[in-house]
């Protein structure tokens, strides 16, 4: 059986503003490593929008005054979709398949990679991850995004926020609550959170440090965040 990795990939990680194309060469390396030594391994890389998709979605607020959350979201949502054909570009021999924009069409897995992105109004990419694990039967998802653990608050209005290294879902729920709306910046998407509870999957938030995700995926100690069952970070 394949053993299958989800990774939501921050799109601010992708294309903070331009795209990093430093940060994408090593991670296509980080990635490329793991499947020549693990041939049994699947990823299935979920895109977010990063910089273009906030950029855009200002200019559409500004220009509609204010306009609707779901044409909003729909506009963020074309940009994750640029950012992930770039990276199933990027992974073509290993990618053969077409960047995936429904999760819910997603049966199985046979190529060492598949790429993915937004899918419809309501919610990030996260939740498109949430869907893809529960479709593949993948118990784990990996966050990269600039975030490098949980936080018992939001650190930019409280500055004594304690990194977590261990939560539960419903405690996560309690600190980023339970609504989306477009441009919304938390560790985890809400309404991903309320799914990935409800299916008992884990979760580690593991940063933008590729040497930390090396490490989370070959069972070592990493630092971050685990919600959720498995992993517990032993690193700092």
């Amino acid at each position: 059986m394949p053993e299958v990795w989800i990774i939501s990939l921050g799109g601010s990680l992708i294309a903070p503003g331009e795209v990093d194309t430093g940060f994408l060469g090593e991670f296509c390396a980080a990635v490329r490593s793991q499947v020549a030594a693990h041939p049994q391994r699947r990823f299935v890389v979920v895109c977010g929008g990063g910089g273009p998709a906030r950029s855009y979605q200002s200019a559409y607020r500004a220009l509609a005054n204010p306009g609707t959350d779901a044409a909003a979201d729909w506009v963020g949502i074309a940009a994750t979709r640029l950012n992930a054909e770039l990276l199933k570009q990027l992974f073509a021999d290993l990618a053969p398949d077409e960047v995936v924009t429904d999760p819910t069409a997603v049966t199985d897995l046979q190529a060492p990679v598949l790429v993915a992105a937004g899918w419809k109004p309501g919610f990030s990419h996260d939740f498109d991850a949430v869907i893809i694990a529960e479709r593949l039967g993948a118990r784990r998802i990996v966050k990269l995004s600039g975030a490098g653990c949980i936080r018992s608050a939001d650190p930019r209005t409280d500055p004594g926020a304690r990194a977590l290294e261990h939560l539960t879902w419903a405690e996560l729920q309690r600190i980023i609550g339970n609504r989306w709306s477009p441009g919304y910046s938390a560790p985890f998407d809400p309404i991903a959170t309320a799914r990935a509870g409800d299916l008992g999957l884990t979760l580690v938030v593991a940063g933008s440090d590729l040497a930390n995700l090396q490490r989370v995926l070959d069972g070592g100690p990493f630092s971050g965040t685990t919600v959720g069952p498995g992993f517990r970070p032993a690193a700092r």
